[in-house]
């Protein structure tokens, strides 16, 4: 918490908080947000421009183009999260479990995670939906599984860092469980580079999910999604030139957000206790000259 504190003392972290506060509004009260049905078809106005009644024009089909982006915003903030949600649980518990359950847990895990990073990214998700079906929880469970190996790096990386820190070595000494010195000392300590972790791999997540969105795995038509909205404005540029960045604007602003938040986050939990982002490399030098050592003769 006094990390996400500090981060939120950066203007750029605010603002990025703003908009993914406006992207979750969107996302849960999408359908009641949108000014029409996002799947009603007026064959009336069929690729048309901004006008009053259709603020951001309309498709191929006469659907609403606002009311499809505003809808699709829950769509895809959902598969993002899934796939995050996956990809973290499977790596932290695979990451922190390597180091306090033995080598043959350790040697197994990290097998498992090497042939992880051999797997083609567009292969295996099209395998697994082969197999399962085509479905947005199949898909995303193809996606953190691939995204896995990023959070046991970081993970193993931290509490690698942290095991042999003289705390943990003085509670192990005196009996702690390694549960509780888990619970008490590392995951409080790992949790920031972690969140820094998962927002990046939530920018990431997005930018795939909206890309097998485009190639038509996961949320099939005619339920409006950012990637499935850009695949359909693509066949039409000689009508509508402009329509396709409607929906690559959403998916840019929403990614540069998670991004900068994660900055955000990273450069505060690497601050002093006492440090605010504000204030980072300033120094009073009344207080400078006060702390100096003065040699005794």
């Amino acid at each position: 918490m006094l990390t996400l504190r500090r981060a939120l003392r950066l203007r750029s972290a605010r603002l990025s908080a703003v908009v993914l506060v406006v992207v979750a509004v969107a996302a849960v009260l999408g359908h009641r947000l949108a000014p029409l049905d996002p799947l009603a078809q007026d064959s009336r106005h069929l690729l048309s421009g901004p006008t009053a009644g259709h603020l951001l024009g309309t498709d191929s089909l006469g659907r609403d183009v606002l009311s499809r982006l505003v809808a699709g915003t829950g769509s895809s903030l959902v598969a993002t999260l899934e796939a995050v949600g996956a990809a973290l649980v499977v790596g932290v518990a695979l990451g922190v479990g390597s180091l306090w359950l033995g080598r043959g847990y350790e040697w197994t895990s990290l097998r498992f995670i090497d042939a992880l990073q051999t797997l083609p990214y567009v292969v295996f998700v099209v395998a697994v939906v082969g197999v399962l079906g085509n479905g947005l929880t199949q898909a995303m469970i193809a996606i953190g599984l691939l995204y896995s190996p990023v959070f046991f790096r970081v993970s193993r990386a931290a509490s690698l860092t942290l095991l042999r820190a003289q705390y943990v070595e003085a509670a192990e000494l005196f009996g702690a469980g390694r549960l509780w010195i888990l619970r008490t000392h590392l995951w409080s300590k790992i949790l920031p580079t972690i969140a820094v972790t998962a927002a990046q791999a939530g920018a990431e997540c997005l930018l795939a999910v909206q890309s097998l969105s485009f190639l038509g795995i996961g949320v099939q038509p005619p339920a409006p999604t950012w990637g499935g909205m850009l695949a359909d404005d693509l066949g039409f540029l000689a009508q509508q030139p402009w329509a396709p960045f409607i929906p690559a604007l959403a998916i840019m602003i929403t990614v540069g957000a998670l991004n900068a938040v994660a900055d955000a986050v990273s450069d505060s939990a690497d601050l002093p206790v006492d440090a605010s982002p504000t204030a980072a490399g300033t120094a009073d030098p009344v207080q400078e000259v006060s702390d100096a050592a003065v040699p005794v003769r």
